[in-house]
């Protein structure tokens, strides 16, 4: 019995078709929203990221920037393995900051990223603008500051590292004492 058992599960295992997990870049929709925001993707400025999980077919999980999507692929405490991380291409044709295209992906591991550049991604925080040509990543650092590097030679400190909190602290406090006073508080 244990061996007729046996050979129908191993005829079973047999029969099992192994289907690859597609980790083919999605096109950016209306219906894409952050990981960590949980926000729509297109109603935001700046490069965006999109992670393919093993196990986790058919629905990456998207960034709405790409220094999140860095920062999320270096934390040792992901319960998935990353099969592929892809970034828009910001020198792709029509690629704007308002409009950085949706389906101009580029292999986050063989773009090239401006990094420390005066510009602002789709949460506010400083961003790793990425490129898949050399000289257009070297152009956008001419015009907006910052260095060219490889995935690999960014350092966390640029990934991880908190947002100066830029509010008017006077203005903070007074609207805080106002709202105090009226809620009696």
């Amino acid at each position: 019995m244990k061996r007729a058992l046996l050979l129908i599960l191993l005829a079973l295992a047999a029969c099992r078709d192994e289907v690859a997990q597609s980790v083919t870049p999605v096109a950016l929709s209306a219906e894409a929203v952050g990981h960590y925001c949980q926000m729509n993707l297109i109603e935001h400025p700046g490069p965006k990221a999109q992670i393919h999980l093993e196990g986790l077919p058919g629905a990456p999980l998207f960034f709405s920037q790409v220094r999140d999507a860095i920062a999320y692929a270096r934390l040792p405490e992901q319960s998935h393995r990353i099969l592929a991380i892809w970034v828009n291409d910001m020198g792709a044709p029509g690629a704007t900051w308002d409009q950085p295209g949706t389906e101009n992906w580029i292999d986050a591991g063989a773009a090239h990223y401006v990094v420390g550049a005066a510009v602002e991604g789709g949460m506010g925080a400083p961003e790793l603008v990425p490129f898949a040509d050399a000289a257009s990543a070297r152009a956008f650092a001419a015009d907006h500051g910052g260095v060219v590097m490889a995935l690999p030679a960014i350092p966390d400190a640029q990934v991880m590292a908190p947002v100066a909190d830029t509010a008017d602290d006077a203005d903070f406090t007074r609207r805080l004492r106002d709202l105090s006073q009226r809620t009696g508080g």
